[in-house]
């Protein structure tokens, strides 16, 4: 048996590949509802919400999974906000999609149209232009606080590598010269915030995901095990070129014991 009493998740590459089934997926997932472990699927995606990224998983995939089942940057990033926001300091300005805005309106945050903005949040937004720009960077210079919800640079997509919320990220930190505070994976925050969600301590729960540089890092950065995937990003050559390597490794979630 699994010494682990939880599990964080990733998504693509791990639990599907894109619009494309994953069976050893599925039945990772059909193992761990059977012991009776509970599970958080952790995303980067910041443009949906977590209603949305359950629906996919049972419609698409046929993994039934509900929205409180889900954590994605966005609402990482909310909860971030609420442990620095000040009560008369909750004007943002979003740079993002619906996923973002609705998890920063659940937070009782106020969303601004113009530069007047305690905080500029930045994730990905397919309707970026240069007003939205300006915007973001007459907010930062005059003392509106930067929060990034992740600097994935790309995005991969039938069409090929789309850029992702990091080569947004790039441009507003360039006009400003300020460096932002990231939430999700790599980093700390989201990885704090999905353990207040499922109520666990570090030392009891395991980060699975494909991906070295997001998924395993966050593991590694937060000091939670990590269980990593070949079956996505990351190949073993580039593992065996690493200081710091996955608690564990696997070709595949069909050969670990839950």
């Amino acid at each position: 048996m699994s010494k682990y009493k939880a599990y964080f998740i990733d998504l693509d590459g791990t639990i599907y590949q894109g619009k494309k089934k994953m069976p050893s997926g599925k039945r990772f997932i059909d193992r761990l509802k059977a012991a009776n472990i509970p599970y958080l699927f952790v995303t980067n995606n910041s443009t949906k919400n977590p209603e949305d990224v359950a629906d996919n998983l049972t419609k698409n995939h046929d993994i039934e999974t509900s929205a409180d089942q889900v954590y994605t940057s966005s609402m990482a990033t909310a909860d971030f906000l609420k442990t620095i926001a000040s009560p008369d300091k909750k004007g943002v300005y979003i740079i993002g999609e619906s996923g973002l805005r609705d998890a920063l309106i659940n937070a009782d945050f106020t969303i601004t149209s113009d530069e007047n903005a305690d905080f500029v949040v930045a994730g990905l937004d397919r309707a970026f232009n240069y007003e939205k720009l300006t915007t973001a960077t007459l907010a930062i210079q005059q003392g509106a606080q930067f929060i990034a919800t992740n600097r994935d640079t790309n995005l991969p997509n039938e069409r090929g590598m789309l850029p992702g919320a990091g080569s947004l990220i790039s441009a507003i930190q360039t006009a400003t010269q300020v460096e932002p505070t990231v939430i999700a994976k790599p980093e700390i925050p989201i990885m704090n915030g999905a353990l207040n969600k499922l109520h666990i301590n570090q030392q009891d729960v395991v980060m699975v995901g494909d991906n070295y540089n997001t998924d395993i890092l966050a593991g590694i950065n937060s000091q939670i095990d990590t269980l990593l995937v070949y079956s996505g990003v990351s190949t073993p050559k580039q593992i065996s070129q690493m200081v710091q390597k996955p608690t564990h490794e696997v070709e595949t979630l069909d050969n670990w014991t839950i």
